[in-house]
């Protein structure tokens, strides 16, 4: 009778394909997920609150009505189509939406300390990286490649396929900028004036002007896979189409690699 009881309250052994102790103490057992849907909905309500939606809105907002001033005045026009969207679209709107977007998905938990809060969670730190750039690159893409498309077409009907390469230019550069302004974010507590001074001067002022400084450029990058598109001769990079695949990609790469080292050591600054 007692061996009968015994066998009746045992828990059972978990089979060859059963849960491990790890999985029933709720850590994870697999491989990091690429997206996390509560990280995902928290980030996106952060980045789209009232004061952040406006600065997104106005600045697409004002390149489609400059768009749509300049047909009206000018016609269709394909020189003024190409310059207008390489130092409005590519080289102003794109890297300040990108602060804002890149930023805005991580600095702000750091600031306020919530951060700690999301990280004792049981839930792996690339997988927090991986669903806030994400949402940063949806973000970027919603308020920076769509409106570069739209005003392509209201410039000059798409006329030397300017629109479609800008719009293909803007969607690699937004996943660079998210990367790396997502970093910053996490390296620095000033991350938005080290992306707004960054944006401003480096990739609208200096990257414009100087030579030399135009080949550290994400816009250059992006505008060498514009003049491949583009016809015309309309469109051209300081830098050449396989040189600009490669850093995009060390950026994209990179600045997502750090950012989750260094995520990881936030997690043992908040465990001490």
């Amino acid at each position: 009778m007692s061996a009968t009881t015994d066998s009746t309250h045992r828990s059972p052994e978990p089979g060859p394909g059963g849960p491990g102790p790890a999985a029933r103490a709720g850590a994870p057992t697999q491989g990091p997920a690429l997206y996390h849907p509560t990280v995902g909905r928290l980030t996106y309500r952060a980045l789209l609150g009232r004061r952040r939606a406006l600065l997104l809105c106005a600045l697409p907002a004002l390149l489609l009505a400059v768009s749509a001033a300049v047909r009206a005045v000018v016609g269709a026009d394909d020189t003024v189509t190409a310059d207008l969207l390489t130092t409005f679209a590519l080289s102003a709107m794109l890297p300040l939406v990108g602060v804002i977007a890149g930023t805005g998905a991580i600095g702000p938990e750091i600031d306020d300390g919530s951060i700690v809060y999301l990280l004792a969670k049981p839930l792996r730190r690339p997988t927090v990286i991986l669903t806030k750039l994400f949402i940063a690159f949806g973000v970027t893409l919603a308020f920076a490649a769509v409106p570069t498309l739209i005003a392509g077409f209201v410039l000059n009907g798409n006329s030397q396929q300017l629109a479609v390469a800008f719009a293909v230019s803007a969607v690699v550069a937004s996943l660079a900028y998210s990367a790396l302004f997502l970093l910053l974010g996490t390296v620095s507590r000033h991350a938005v004036v080290i992306g707004l001074v960054y944006a401003l001067v480096w990739e609208a002022l200096v990257g414009n002007v100087v030579p030399g400084a135009r080949t550290l450029s994400v816009q250059q990058w992006a505008l060498s896979l514009a003049e491949r598109i583009a016809g015309g001769g309309l469109v051209t990079s300081e830098v050449s189409l396989p040189v600009s695949v490669v850093l995009l990609t060390v950026v994209t790469v990179g600045g997502t690699w750090l950012a989750g080292r260094k995520l990881r050591t936030l997690t043992l600054a908040a465990e001490q």
